[in-house]
């Protein structure tokens, strides 16, 4: 696969174009961002791990139907990926509270809520991401009440799915983000999970010690970042060896079957 011009460059993502008019290039960085790009580091890496670990989850999503943007990964930083039109709102899942929510409610941190917590923030940086409402999209069209109905509903498969999977490994899933594009399928808009699913995108606490195993270690000074990514990596079967930051074996993600919701 030849790789064509820069299309896009995010603070932890350049895609590229590709020889394929519909497929794009998924590079990813070793940079690390914080609170709107206000703390930024360089950890070496960081880009292989979470390539290797999002490849991982989204294969398994797909096999229990959720339709997302991987096609394959190309190598140990890069993933052929469907090119979609990203929807401007980032879907975040919450199933404990920390971080922004207990910040904003005043909720206790680490209260287990009663029900899974869907939020949903406007894509922009330079706004800080604010939270908005359902309202709020479809009065400025950022996408459709059909579009958002079906979202909602992947979004809980999706939980479903990452609770489980996680726990397997003795892993909290405390809350992820993730985002959805619209991808051109015989001139019809198909509604695809898009970017990734990662230590930097989700926040992961060991079910034992609540150690932190995901980016809050580099928002809040804890350290250590690319061994709690290796860790998880180790955890998931898809790191056999933790002598140096690159995976070295990577076996196939077996088949799983959840039941339909």
């Amino acid at each position: 696969m030849k790789k064509g011009k820069k299309l896009y460059e995010g603070k932890a993502k350049i895609v590229y174009a590709s020889s394929e008019k519909n497929l794009v290039i998924q590079h990813f960085k070793d940079d690390a961002t914080a609170f709107n790009n206000k703390k930024k580091s360089v950890i070496d890496g960081k880009g292989i791990l979470n390539n290797r670990i999002s490849e991982h989850i989204l294969t398994y999503l797909s096999q229990v139907g959720i339709k997302n943007h991987l096609v394959k990964r190309l190598n140990m930083r890069e993933q052929l990926i469907k090119r979609v039109e990203i929807i401007p709102i980032e879907f975040v899942v919450r199933n404990i509270a920390t971080g922004s929510l207990t910040n904003r409610l005043g909720i206790e941190e680490g209260a287990v809520l009663d029900s899974t917590l869907i939020e949903y923030c406007l894509k922009d940086d330079k706004l800080g991401d604010p939270l908005i409402s359902k309202e709020h999209i479809y009065t400025f069209k950022w996408a459709t009440r059909r579009e958002i109905e079906k979202i909602d509903r992947q979004l809980l498969r999706i939980n479903d799915f990452l609770v489980g999977l996680f726990r397997g490994i003795g892993i909290k899933l405390v809350d992820f983000k993730v985002e959805f594009g619209r991808y051109k399928n015989n001139s019809k808009n198909e509604i695809l999970l898009a970017d990734e699913i990662s230590p930097d995108t989700c926040r992961l606490w060991d079910m034992n010690t609540e150690k932190k195993l995901d980016k809050d270690r580099f928002r809040k000074n804890l350290g250590n970042l690319i061994q709690a990514y290796q860790e998880v990596a180790k955890r998931l079967g898809i790191l056999h060896e933790q002598s140096n930051v690159r995976p070295l074996r990577f076996p196939k993600p077996k088949a799983v079957k959840i039941k339909n919701k």
